[in-house]
C-alpha cells in the first residue's frame, strides 16, 4: 500500500486526527472487558461485544496478526455531555468516516480489520441472539473496547489529547492492516 496516497485521502475527511501504530504498542487488559462484562448492557448481545467477539487473548492474537495500525479519531461538540442520547448520536457519523476510510484502505489494496465505537447496531436483532453467524460479518466492526484495548496509554504516549473540553465527544476506530 502507498502509505503517501493514503494520508493524502486521509486530508478528505473531518478526523481531528491519524496516527500510524505498531500494533505491538496497544494495551490489552482484562480489566477493560470487566467493564463490558458488568457495566454494558450490550454484553452477549452482538457479535461485535464480548463473548461473541472471543477472549481478550484471542482478540489480543487477532490484532497483533496485523503488523501495522491506522488509529483515527473524531470530535464532535454536544451541548450536555451527560445527555447519553446526544452523545451517542453523534456516533453514526464517526462510523460513516470509518467506512469511508476502509474504503479508501481497499481502494489502496489492503482489507483492513477494523475495530470502532459500541455495540454494532447495523442489524435491528443480532443473529448472536439466535445462535446464527454474523449476517453482515464485512460490515460489522466490533467496539475497541470488546477486545480489551485501552487506547488511553497510546494516546498519552503520542501526546494525542483524548478529552477536549467537557462538552465534546471523542470517538476513535483502530483500522488494522499488513505493510509490507
Amino acid at each position: 500500500m502507498d502509505r503517501n496516497a493514503l494520508e493524502a485521502r486521509l486530508g478528505e475527511f473531518p478526523l481531528y486526527s491519524y496516527d500510524f501504530l505498531d500494533p505491538k504498542e496497544l494495551e490489552f487488559s482484562d480489566r477493560i472487558r470487566w467493564i463490558c462484562e458488568h457495566e454494558c448492557p450490550m454484553y452477549g448481545k452482538t457479535w461485535a461485544c464480548p463473548p461473541g467477539v472471543g477472549t481478550v487473548e484471542e482478540c489480543r492474537s487477532r490484532c497483533l496478526s496485523y503488523n501495522r495500525c491506522l488509529m483515527i479519531a473524531t470530535i464532535t461538540e454536544v451541548s450536555d455531555i451527560s445527555d447519553i442520547n446526544e452523545t451517542l448520536d453523534t456516533r453514526p457519523e464517526h462510523e460513516k468516516i470509518t467506512n469511508q476510510v476502509r474504503d479508501v484502505m481497499r481502494e489502496l489494496g489492503v482489507q483492513p480489520f477494523i475495530l470502532s465505537t459500541q455495540a454494532c447496531a447495523i442489524c435491528e436483532r443480532c443473529a448472536i441472539l439466535d445462535g446464527m453467524p454474523c449476517r453482515m460479518p464485512g460490515k460489522m466492526h466490533p467496539c475497541v473496547e470488546s477486545h480489551g484495548i485501552n487506547v488511553v496509554p497510546v494516546l498519552e504516549k503520542r501526546g494525542l489529547e483524548f478529552q477536549y473540553g467537557a462538552n465534546v465527544v471523542t470517538w476513535i476506530s483502530l483500522l488494522f492492516f499488513n505493510e509490507d
